[in-house]
């Protein structure tokens, strides 16, 4: 019987795209701020149309020389951690938070999410779900080295909750690292796909599969009911 659920944070409670949105419309706006720089819609477009082609690693630098604006790695660096740093524009739908409402009533409930820190921080405030959970773990508060698939975050919640891996479930999105520590260590695991998920790679490894699928949140509790 399942009395722990660890939930993901990213394309888990919320759409990921819509903080990819936020932050670029945070950098856009500064930018637009500059003396002759294109207006901050025109910014936006660029940078969105480079993240929709699929560049997650140089989307900065290549929105800038398509836009014509000079750029050098100081700018690059100084986006970035304006991108990090933005207070998000992200929400909670209805369904999401009756569930986790739900949840939490009925089971021992903590968050666990990857990622750099202030930026994961600032998504929690905006969606307003810190009360839901008894713990919550942000893994580079231990350190980037036990990020998923390390399961340093996992075992420091059981530990907190005093819980029984057995009796535990992590609830997430990403098949290539989320679900490897929480088999290893007994857990069960659920990999929620939400229809606008970004991370769409299915993985090799039989270790890395959850044990469950489910396509939205409110099927939740009623596959937690029959473990």
């Amino acid at each position: 019987m399942i009395e722990t659920v660890i939930l993901d944070l990213d394309d888990t409670l919320y759409d990921e795209l819509d903080y990819c949105k936020s932050g670029f419309a945070a950098v856009a706006e500064h930018l637009a701020a500059s003396p002759h720089a294109p207006a901050a819609d025109r910014i936006f477009q660029a940078l969105w149309g480079q993240f929709s082609a699929g560049n997650r690693k140089k989307t900065f630098n290549a929105a800038l020389e398509t836009l014509g604006i000079n750029h050098d790695d100081t700018l690059i660096r100084d986006l970035i951690r304006l991108y990090r740093n933005h207070t998000p524009k992200i929400s909670l739908s209805a369904d999401a938070r009756e569930t986790i409402d739900l949840l939490s009533r009925k089971y021992h409930l903590a968050l666990l999410t990857d990622g750099f820190l202030p930026a994961q921080i600032l998504k929690v405030k905006a969606l307003g779900i810190e009360d839901y959970f008894q713990t919550i773990v942000y893994t580079e508060q231990l350190g980037r080295e036990f990020w998923k698939p390390s399961p340093a975050g996992f075992e420091k919640i059981l530990q907190t909750l005093n819980a029984d891996p057995k009796s535990a479930t992590y609830v997430a999105d990403d098949e290539l690292k989320d679900f490897i520590a929480p088999n290893k260590l007994g857990m069960t695991t659920i990999r929620l796909i939400r229809p606008n998920h970004i991370h769409t790679d299915v993985s090799t490894d039989p270790n890395a599969k959850p044990h469950h699928k489910i396509s939205q949140i409110t099927d939740l509790p009623g596959l937690l009911d029959t473990l």
